[in-house]
């Protein structure tokens, strides 16, 4: 089981030959807060060092999209008389009757009317399709693993990362659809290409950023509690704790350094 953040400074401050205290939360000394924050960045600094197996984890979700009827009006930037307008924002992207390619949602103005990115090209009512195109990372994101990015609901790995040429090119180009999804991390949000209408469950795996947990077992990405542990080895998180404390102090660090 692994050892608390109250465990684990206490550890520090006992190697150090330093005043142990019986709390670091909220604990007012000075020498006690420094500690925390060298064993916070010592948290950090471990996520970016190496591909830590503790921090690969997998993140799965479905696509969302509408269908619905609206009116379009030559030239104007707003689709009026929508059945509904439920859940839509500038998420989505929209193909349907009288919309170009690579139109989005810029705001949704009521129950049954949105402003789009690029003007209609023609008037009249018809079917539009909101098809959501832009996705939220994980809270505790770091980066993407390679090869892993597959639409599971066809049985498909998703073609990707494309490159910003790519990108634009399959969104802006004659030819911009196919039987497979593409991917890219862009603004960080993941995005996909063609816009569906269908819901697909997509997954791919990731490296967290999460190396702490409350005492609930909820990802964190700092020690803030007493109760919080680390997915780190506790020998490394004290370790580290102390070569960086005596960085700081500009002690000599050959020994700690080697451990």
């Amino acid at each position: 089981m692994s050892s608390t953040m109250l465990q684990l400074v206490n550890q520090v401050q006992s190697e150090l030959n330093l005043a142990i205290t019986p709390n670091v939360s909220g604990n007012p000394s000075q020498d006690t807060q420094q500690i925390l924050a060298l064993m916070n960045a010592s948290g950090y600094e471990l996520t970016k060092e190496y591909d830590w197996q503790c921090l690969e984890n997998e993140y799965r979700f479905y696509t969302n999209y509408l269908t619905t009827t609206g009116t379009a009006t030559t030239g104007s930037y707003v689709l009026t008389g929508l059945a509904s307008t439920t859940g839509l924002n500038s998420n989505y992207s929209i193909t349907g009757y009288n919309i170009a390619q690579d139109t989005y949602v810029v705001s949704v103005d009521s129950a049954t009317q949105v402003t789009i990115s690029q003007k209609a090209s023609g008037t009249g009512i018809g079917q539009i399709n909101f098809s959501q195109t832009i996705y939220p990372l994980p809270d505790d994101f770091e980066t993407i693993t390679d090869r892993t990015q597959w639409d599971k609901s066809k049985h498909w790995e998703m073609l990707g990362p494309e490159d910003a040429q790519q990108w634009q090119w399959l969104k802006s180009g004659y030819i911009s659809t196919g039987p497979r999804m593409r991917w890219r991390i862009l603004g960080s949000t993941f995005q996909v290409w063609p816009p569906m209408t269908t819901q697909e469950y997509l997954g791919f795996e990731y490296r967290s950023k999460g190396w702490a947990r409350n005492a609930s077992g909820d990802v964190k990405n700092s020690f803030t509690q007493d109760s919080d542990t680390t997915v780190f080895d506790d020998r490394i998180m004290v370790l580290y704790t102390k070569l960086k404390y005596f960085q700081i102090k500009s002690f000599d660090t050959t020994a700690l350094t080697q451990d």
